[in-house]
């Protein structure tokens, strides 16, 4: 006997932001036609496909959305449904979110990720380029090391590259962002920073990288962290909290090494 759910069919009613551009305003936009008959078997972005489809068939405006490897890797999927991030399921994408997680009848209100720093372009995308600012501040290693070592001649202990692994997880999809009242991006910028001066590559830059990296995000508008945890909660990845407590002890020992060069900045809460 199969272990797997038998398909079934759902009728929804879905909620969706439309909005033309940056500067349009926008509103939500009821469909109930064009979400009948949504099998179960179908992905999240997938039912967006098939809606799409049918308006499209309809001589209608399709909803606009961002994604691409829909394999839950990329990072570039991302919604608000029902008024959480990525969706009800705890560390899954969007795009790796099932149907199977709602039921026939349910009605679903589908929106962008809201924050200052996350312009809407059109629909459900959004401009993330401020994170791409961020890590062109100092989320990257510039030292020349020459041809890649053999892995065990740079002895890293074990505790240290599990961290860095578990921070290098971090897809930068701003779920982090999005869930958090203050839109702040310190989760994100303590991942993209820590799984760099976790490891040996990175110590040479560490702080420099550490305040370039904060300056740059209170630049870009984010808002401060207060440690709610809705971005540990809402990260698909399950990024812990406790890389951003890092990241601020790593900023502090900056600063007081440096005070003549490095400002002072309110990122890091």
């Amino acid at each position: 006997m199969s272990g797997h759910a038998e398909e079934q069919l759902l009728n929804l009613t879905l909620h969706v932001w439309r909005q033309k551009n940056r500067t349009a305003p926008g509103a939500f936009v009821s469909y109930t036609e064009e979400a009948r008959g949504i099998s179960t078997d179908m992905s999240f972005l997938e039912m967006l496909d098939v809606v799409n489809e049918r308006l499209i068939h309809k001589g209608q405006e399709p909803i606009a959305f961002d994604h691409d490897c829909r394999e839950g890797i990329c990072g570039q999927c991302g919604v608000v449904v029902n008024g959480e991030t990525h969706g009800p399921r705890r560390a899954t994408t969007t795009c790796q979110l099932h149907m199977r997680s709602f039921r026939d009848g349910d009605v679903l209100t589908i929106e962008p990720w809201r924050a200052g720093a996350f312009p809407v372009v059109k629909d459900l995308m959004v401009d993330r380029s401020a994170f791409d600012r961020v890590i062109a501040a100092g989320g990257f290693i510039s030292v020349r090391t020459g041809n890649a070592p053999e892995a065990n001649d740079v002895a890293v202990p074990k505790q240290d590259a599990d961290l860095a692994m578990d921070a290098a997880a971090c897809i930068g999809c701003g779920a982090c962002v999005a869930a958090c009242p203050n839109a702040s991006a310190m989760l994100f910028v303590a991942a993209k920073a820590e799984h760099l001066n976790l490891l040996p590559q990175g110590h040479p830059e560490k702080d420099r990288r550490v305040v370039a990296m904060i300056d740059q995000a209170d630049a870009e508008g984010f808002g401060n962290c207060s440690n709610h945890g809705e971005c540990e909660a809402a990260c698909p990845k399950e990024i812990s909290l406790g890389f951003i407590a890092r990241l601020n002890g790593d900023y502090r020992r900056a600063l007081v090494k440096r005070p003549r060069t490095v400002g002072a900045s309110g990122g890091s809460g």
